[in-house]
């Protein structure tokens, strides 16, 4: 990433104190809820027929709504421009085809444009991909498999058995869900497999044991699924039987959050074991390995870890506990550590190697193997940098670090099995990404692709300041804007947010945002709060369960230092999120609505005392806490949107969307979100998308419109005029 970053927190921290902490003294805490109140129980709660996805009631308000809301959005002079935009961005053919290797060293590429809107999975040779135009070969058509069939496929991924990978496990989604098919496809004949694998719509893995086996995760009927609605069995499915006569592994617990089983693979893609993994809650979990007499041996790992890579033998793993191993050695939460596999699987006592211990604002992002370097993304204050870790005979590892542009984001992307080279993504806020192969081995590099600039960036800059949250932590957030913004309070704002699942939140190149928002004069805010990963897995536990009202807290935080700062003001502030995201815009608009004058809120989670029993819901209970249980559904009671919204407030008008096909986060949460306010007097904008899933978008054209319909709404709320509810 090349763009200009003010990292001006340390000096700023004294003016801050003052102006966010005062502010923050005054936040009027949500009343308690009383029993037998709004929606606190089920008996009370008068909309939980919208929960019912395709009920002909439910469906009925759906497209009333939607009616309503596209002609007040569409019906905008302003749609029509941002939407050709949006859809000449979303579908552009100038975009980096992301690559992936092939074991022969080919690659690989899922493509989607105006001409493929489902898509293509198309090859071509590493030397052709490096050139200005490719010559694909179509693998797949996913738009003319579609119209054959009938069906509204979207593609899901490919698992392809090593090392010939010739044949492959499509996964197929009916409108974007996460339940799929699973087909067996020759990806040398182009062709279903006639006869071969074929699994039914579910939620689930699969995983190649060997060209006659798999081993499958799925829904084998009534039983067989946990409570989040995720498979509890783990079978072993030989070619030629049927699924009924699959042999069971493994039976986990219906109060887990799935089962699945995976195999850790050499570079030459041979086996060195299976393994089978029960999540027993969304951050905790059991690896077992499958013994050859189809026995399950568990491994001492502890409960919060997950296995990066296989590299020279070298098992990687990523600690997110303080852990004492059985050897005696105390790790501390976020190490990276690794065992000799064969010793290890001997002698589980046997010692492990600390490869790296991040300091408190710091975050290993991702970590990757080429046939023999481990490949890690570190992150140190919201910055990124990539390292190379090699071992040798002794069992000590020597590093060195890639020169890529400092303030950068760094993406590792997909690595080879053949020799060292790696592709790595380099971009930022202002910058357009590249796409460079790098040799791990020399750290030689060059740079194969990037995008040409989607908006004049021209006369803009990023920064990055800190916020004092409540209870004195400082938080990071980025905004970008247009060099010459006036500090009189005047600029359409808007602020980003996640907060939860240890997802960070990194500064990357968006052309919506640019074309859409920035051009046009728009600010552009990211905040970096607590919940999220970026200083790593202390850094989300600090806002779980109980301090979940941290993370609002730290989001409150920023909201006002950028009106402290008078980059913004409650007339030009929005705020957008999706998913946990839309959660955090639920909490802000109920416990601070002073501070805002819109809200995206997209595919949200809403109604907290109900969130465990639809969808996957209950896997999430490590993360907010179990509302069954009085305690923890008292703190979780202060936050939830749905039941604290009320009367009288100065809400402001609120665009809501969902889909149809989310089969994650349900879309009773927006429709009951939207039902309540409207029920209580506000204005409010709803639309709900009938295919899509949970990224709201089945096709780009989908996900053009849904574009569109944000800025609209955006431009109508922190552009014009203050509009007044």
């Amino acid at each position: 990433m090349r763009r200009s970053l003010s990292l001006t927190a340390a000096l700023l921290a004294s003016s801050i104190l003052g102006t966010s902490a005062l502010a923050q003294t005054h936040t009027p805490p949500n009343p308690p809820l009383v029993e037998g109140g709004f929606a606190t129980t089920d008996a009370t709660d008068p909309y939980l027929w919208l929960e019912d996805v395709d009920g002909a009631r439910a469906m009925a308000w759906v497209e009333e709504h939607n009616t309503r809301s596209l002609g007040v959005l569409q019906g905008d002079p302003r749609y029509e421009g941002l939407h050709e935009q949006a859809l000449a961005l979303v579908q552009a053919r100038d975009r980096i085809p992301s690559p992936g290797f092939t074991h022969d060293g080919q690659i690989d590429n899922f493509w989607q444009d105006a001409t493929h809107v489902r898509g293509i999975w198309r090859r071509t040779t590493i030397a052709s991909y490096r050139t200005d135009a490719p010559q694909w070969e179509t693998i797949l058509d996913l738009d003319a498999l579609s119209a054959a069939e009938g069906k509204n496929w979207v593609y899901k991924g490919s698992s392809c058995l090593p090392p010939q990978e010739r044949l492959c496990l499509i996964s197929l989604s009916d409108g974007g869900k996460d339940a799929v098919v699973v087909r067996e496809f020759d990806s040398e004949s182009r062709t279903f497999v006639d006869g071969g694998f074929e699994l039914p719509e579910s939620k689930g893995g699969v995983t190649w044991v060997d060209a006659d086996t798999l081993l499958i995760a799925r829904d084998f009927g009534p039983g067989t699924m946990t409570s989040s609605g995720y498979p509890m069995i783990v079978k072993r499915l030989k070619r030629g039987q049927t699924i009924d006569q699959a042999e069971t592994l493994f039976t986990g617990q219906p109060s887990d959050v799935s089962v699945g089983g995976g195999a850790l693979r050499n570079a030459d893609g041979v086996i060195q074991a299976v393994i089978i993994n029960r999540g027993v809650n969304f951050y905790e979990s059991e690896t077992h390995l499958l013994n050859a007499d189809g026995t399950t041996t568990r491994l001492q790992l502890p409960a919060k870890s997950d296995i990066d890579a296989l590299v020279q033998g070298q098992l990687v793993v990523t600690i997110k506990e303080d852990w004492t191993a059985p050897s005696g050695q105390a790790f501390k939460t976020g190490d990276v550590v690794a065992w000799n596999l064969d010793a290890w699987l001997a002698d589980q006592a046997a010692p492990a190697q600390l490869l790296i211990r991040p300091g408190a604002r710091e975050s290993v992002e991702s970590v990757t193997a080429t046939r023999n370097k481990l490949v890690v993304a570190l992150y140190e204050n919201v910055r990124g940098a990539a390292y190379v870790y090699t071992p040798n005979p002794s069992g000590q590892w020597s590093r060195s670090r890639l020169d890529l542009p400092a303030n950068s984001t760094v993406g590792l992307g997909s690595a080879s099995e053949q020799d060292d080279r790696i592709f790595v993504s380099v971009a930022g806020y202002l910058s357009p990404s590249t796409l460079s192969l790098v040799d791990a081995a020399t750290g030689e590099m060059a740079q194969v692709k990037s995008i040409p600039a989607k908006f004049d960036a021209s006369g803009m800059t990023v920064e990055q300041f800190e916020a004092r949250s409540a209870d004195g932590t400082m938080i990071p957030y980025f905004v970008v804007h247009k060099t010459d913004m006036a500090l009189d309070g005047s600029n359409p704002t808007l602020l980003y947010g996640y907060g939860g699942f240890q997802v960070s939140q990194l500064p990357g190149y968006s052309p919506t945002v640019g074309k859409l928002w920035l051009e046009r004069g728009g600010v552009y805010v990211v905040a970096n709060v607590r919940g999220g990963g970026e200083f790593g897995p202390n850094w989300h536990e600090a806002a779980l369960q109980q301090n979940r009202q941290r993370a609002h807290e730290d989001f409150q935080a920023v909201a006002m230092d950028l009106e402290a700062r008078n980059i913004t003001s409650q007339p030009r502030l929005g705020i957008m999120g999706g998913s946990q995201g839309g959660l955090f815009m639920g909490a802000m608009l109920t416990q601070r609505p002073d501070l805002i004058n819109a809200a995206v809120i997209q595919v949200p989670l809403f109604d907290m005392f109900r969130f465990h029993r639809l969808l996957a819901g209950a896997s999430w209970r490590a993360e907010y806490g179990d509302p069954d249980i009085p305690e923890q559904r008292a703190w979780i009671g202060e936050y939830s949107p749905y039941q604290n919204l009320r009367a009288g407030q100065p809400y402001p008008e609120v665009f809501i969307h969902t889909s149809t096909k989310d089969d994650r986060v349900h879309p009773g949460h927006a429709r009951k979100a939207a039902a309540r306010l409207e029920e209580l007097g506000y204005p409010v904008l709803f639309y709900e998308n009938t295919d899509g899933g949970h990224a709201a978008g089945a096709n780009l054209r989908e996900t053009a419109r849904r574009i569109a319909l944000e800025y609209t709404y955006l431009s109508r709320r922190l552009m014009d005029a203050p509009a007044e509810d």
